[in-house]
């Protein structure tokens, strides 16, 4: 009895494991059966390279590659904590550290090529500088999110997305002291300003901007879009040379208005207009207009002359800053896919374009390679990399290589750590 005992259970035992490890293999070839495929990444720890002379970087709000897949971005200076600027008090407290410049560019391998920035004649720089553009003919654009005199410090100490001081009232909204975009060369010579600091009448004002996020302009029609953000509610368009008004819209394709829409809550029916920030507005190479409802966690597409297309939410219970922050395409000749940066739930989501489907998700709340802390701004090269920056004391840009399309095995991979032999 015993003998033949031992024996049975054994072979129960392994056809257990043959079936679990069945099971495994039958739901990843369920996965690979459908279809379901995105591109895979890998971050590289060794780039950008160190920074020259103790330069250091302060919230890191924005980053664009130009058309020589040189990487820009925009950092804040004045988020810097006193400790690490101490290289700049009169005599220096240390030999580390300094704030780098404003605007930095980086060329593929992460030498630093090119850095300007600040106030100057004939423009009023932004208080808290927000995003950064260039556009198809090499020009650099940045806005700004400032609201007073002493707003890029105070950012430092809560949101980069509401720096606490007060605007000038302005008929029935607050107009902030960032209510413009600038425009100029990869040199850092001016061009142009649209916009003036405490001049905004809200959210249907053609002339001024209020708290302006991001920018792209059309290479087929030279429009600016800018989305315009944390102040006022709205996509508006401008000649990208002139600076000419042409066309706003809303939530919906509506007309905005500043109404107090109260706290996001995400079992509510969706919001009949943007929260702040409108945070992104990218075009696709089919003329469709993407834009980042942050707080309401959701993207809008429009045709380009605001007509609405059609929404998604992407984690929709995500509460405090939400979680739509800013999208890039991927580089193959339809862009396929969008990938979205999500500064409160630490991720970059990798979405199907046209279903707008969420397919898989990397990254985690940390400070290490491959982890983020308030991933803000997101780009994409000619090869298909990934480059993304982060706010709040996160302060920093991140290379995710791009290594192909592959199988969906996983909705969240987590941290995307090269495989042995590197990243390059």
């Amino acid at each position: 009895m015993t003998r033949k005992f031992y024996p049975a259970l054994a072979f129960l035992a392994l056809a257990g494991v043959i079936g679990i490890v069945s099971a495994v293999f039958a739901k990843r070839a369920i996965v690979q059966a459908a279809g379901v495929q995105a591109p895979r990444f890998e971050v590289d720890p060794m780039w950008p390279k160190p920074l020259p002379n103790h330069w250091i970087l302060g919230q890191t709000i924005g980053v664009a590659v130009d058309a020589q897949d040189h990487i820009w971005i925009v950092h804040r200076a004045g988020s810097l904590e006193a400790g690490e600027q101490h290289a700049t008090t009169n005599p220096p407290i240390a030999q580390c550290c300094a704030p780098a410049p404003p605007v930095l560019a980086f060329d593929s391998e992460g030498n630093l090529i090119a850095h300007w920035g600040g106030p100057g004649n004939g423009y009023d720089w932004p208080d808290s500088n927000h995003g950064i553009t260039v556009d198809y003919k090499g020009n650099v654009w940045i806005g700004g999110n400032g609201r007073g005199r002493q707003s890029s410090r105070g950012a430092q100490n809560g949101s980069d997305e509401e720096p606490q001081t007060a605007g000038r009232a302005t008929g029935a909204v607050a107009s902030f002291n960032d209510n413009m975009v600038l425009k100029f060369t990869q040199d850092g010579n001016f061009l142009m300003q649209i916009g003036k600091p405490s001049h905004s009448k809200g959210s249907n004002d053609v002339e001024n901007l209020r708290l302006p996020a991001k920018t792209f302009v059309d290479s087929k029609t030279n429009e600016l879009y800018v989305a315009d953000g944390y102040g006022n509610h709205r996509v508006i368009v401008f000649d990208a040379d002139t600076g000419k008004y042409k066309r706003h819209w809303g939530a919906y394709g509506r007309k905005p208005d500043d109404a107090d829409l109260g706290r996001y809550d995400p079992n509510a029916p969706p919001a009949p207009q943007f929260r702040n920030p409108v945070h992104c507005a990218e075009l696709s190479v089919d003329g469709l207009l993407y834009v980042c409802d942050r707080v309401n966690d959701r993207i809008q597409v429009f045709k380009p002359d605001g007509t609405f297309v059609k929404e998604t939410f992407v984690d929709k219970p995500t509460l405090g800053s939400g979680s739509v922050w800013d999208i890039a395409f991927s580089k193959d000749a339809r862009q396929k896919y969008i990938y979205l940066a999500d500064g409160e739930n630490d991720r970059v989501h990798i979405l199907d374009r046209e279903s707008l489907e969420v397919l898989t998700s990397f990254g985690e709340g940390g400070r290490q390679p491959g982890e983020f802390y308030g991933v803000h701004s997101i780009a994409t090269d000619s090869k298909g990399n990934i480059y993304t920056t982060e706010t709040y004391r996160g302060q920093r840009l991140q290379k995710f290589v791009y290594k192909g399309i592959a199988p969906v095995t996983k909705k969240d991979q987590g941290v995307v750590w090269p495989k042995a032999g590197g990243s390059r």
